[in-house]
């Protein structure tokens, strides 16, 4: 993994997405001979913040935070071609936590073991690395928010694979950023008609988006 990984979720969120999109690549080309990459493409975008986020909260580094993300999403993607789903398991987001929860704790073990390695060779006692407990409801709690968190930010990604740059551009500046139509329409060169397309096309394709995201809250695997 790029020793070049963000600090912060919050400090660099431009170079986080940047980093995120260097690692969806890495995804697909590990998953270059499964026949829907295109479906896998859009779980990467549309879940990766959550498991991310979370995996750094565990206490994971970037690196293995980043690692965390690839290998929950190739685990669903096995399980997916295997048919393996139990309906009985409950909700895709409960599911998704669970699977999540079991790549993070692989992440400590790895990384003791590492550790007892690199500490056995000098003669030296190996430092605990406690996994910490993922069961716990406070982890659940932080899994909720962050999943709540990335409700919008996903539906963006989703829309932005769907309309086309300029129309999401105009979106972003009259909308995101919060610039009066008039002011876009002098900054980029186009109508006011324009910008109110832009504003209530991508503005309904947003609010399908997030409806879709938060309607797998509660969803049954199938």
């Amino acid at each position: 993994m790029d020793a070049d990984a963000p600090k912060s979720d919050e400090a660099r969120p431009n170079e986080l997405e940047k980093f995120a999109e260097r690692t969806r690549r890495s995804l697909i080309l590990k998953l270059s001979d499964w026949q829907d990459r295109k479906s896998w493409d859009e779980f990467y975008r549309t879940y990766w913040r959550p498991i991310y986020s979370v995996a750094i909260q565990a206490g994971l580094h970037e690196h293995e935070a980043w690692d965390v993300v690839q290998e929950v999403v190739i685990t669903i993607a096995k399980q997916s071609r295997k048919q393996a789903y139990d309906p009985k398991r409950g909700s895709f987001k409960a599911w998704l936590w669970k699977i999540t929860s079991w790549r993070i704790s692989d992440q400590f073990r790895a990384r003791s073991k590492n550790t007892s390695s690199a500490a056995e060779s000098h003669g030296a006692p190996a430092p605990l690395d406690l996994v910490p407990d993922l069961d716990s409801p406070s982890f659940e709690d932080i899994w909720e928010k962050e999943w709540q968190n990335n409700v919008m930010k996903a539906a963006l990604d989703r829309v932005k694979m769907k309309v086309s740059p300029r129309q999401f551009q105009i979106f972003d500046y009259n909308v995101i950023r919060g610039i009066k139509p008039t002011e876009v329409h002098k900054k980029l060169g186009v109508s006011l008609a324009q910008v109110y397309l832009a504003k209530h096309r991508i503005g309904a394709l947003l609010k399908k988006e997030a409806a879709f995201i938060r309607s797998q809250e509660e969803r049954q695997i199938e």
